[in-house]
C-alpha cells in the first residue's frame, strides 16, 4: 500500500546566515525557547539512536534534562538496551524534531556517564511513581506479564514506604557531547 500524505509547506521559518548566530548552543536555546514559548508537546522530547558492538541501531525517545556547551544530559536504566549500547561504543546521537515550529536538531558525539551526584540529583526530581517504577521495571528485558511489573512496583512501594526513594545504581544520567549539530 503507497501512502501518500499531503505535502506540508515548510516555509514557516527559514535559517539563514542573518539570522543565525555563529555560536550552536546560542540558537539551540533560540530555538528552544520558541517552541517552550509555542506550547508544543513535550518539548524535551528527543530520540535517542544507539548501535550495538555489531552495528545493530536501536532508537527510542527520552527526554533531555539539561544542555550546556558540555552537552545534552538525559537520565536512564543504565542496564537498558540503551545503555548497553553506550558502554559498548560510547557514541550516540539525537534527534529533537518541533514540527510546530518547522524545526529540527540533530546533535551527534561521544556519550558518557554524568557524577553519581548528578544522577542522584536528576533521580530527585522525579516524581515519587517515577522514581518506584525505576526500581520496578528491568528496562529492555522480557517479561512474564504485567502482573510481574504491578508486583515488582508494589514491593518497591512497600520497601520505600514513608522514606526517601534512594537511586537504584543501575540508573543515571549520561551526557552526550556534541561533535556534530545539524540545525533544519
Amino acid at each position: 500500500m503507497k501512502v501518500r500524505p499531503p505535502r506540508t509547506d515548510y516555509r514557516l521559518a527559514q535559517l539563514t546566515e542573518a539570522t543565525t548566530p555563529a555560536e550552536p548552543f546560542a540558537l539551540f536555546t533560540r530555538w528552544f525557547s520558541r517552541i517552550l514559548e509555542a506550547g508544543g508537546p513535550d518539548p524535551h522530547a528527543f530520540a535517542l539512536a544507539t548501535s550495538n558492538r555489531n552495528g545493530a541501531p536501536g532508537v527510542r525517545m527520552m527526554l533531555l534534562k539539561e544542555w550546556s556547551e558540555a552537552g545534552f544530559v538525559f537520565a536512564t536504566n543504565q542496564q537498558s538496551r540503551k545503555g548497553r549500547d553506550i558502554a559498548a561504543t560510547g557514541k550516540a546521537s539525537m534527534l529533537f524534531y518541533w514540527p510546530a515550529l518547522q524545526r529540527q536538531v540533530r546533535i551527534e558525539g561521544p556519550i558518557a556517564p554524568v557524577s553519581e551526584r548528578a544522577s542522584d540529583e536528576y533521580f530527585s526530581e522525579r516524581p515519587r511513581d517515577a522514581q518506584l517504577g525505576a526500581w520496578a521495571s528491568r528496562q529492555s528485558r522480557v517479561i512474564a506479564g504485567r502482573e510481574v511489573l504491578g508486583s515488582r512496583l508494589a514491593r518497591a512501594a512497600k520497601r520505600f514506604e514513608g522514606v526517601t526513594v534512594q537511586r537504584p545504581e543501575y540508573w543515571g544520567g549520561y551526557r552526550l557531547e556534541p561533535q556534530r549539530i545539524e540545525f533544519w
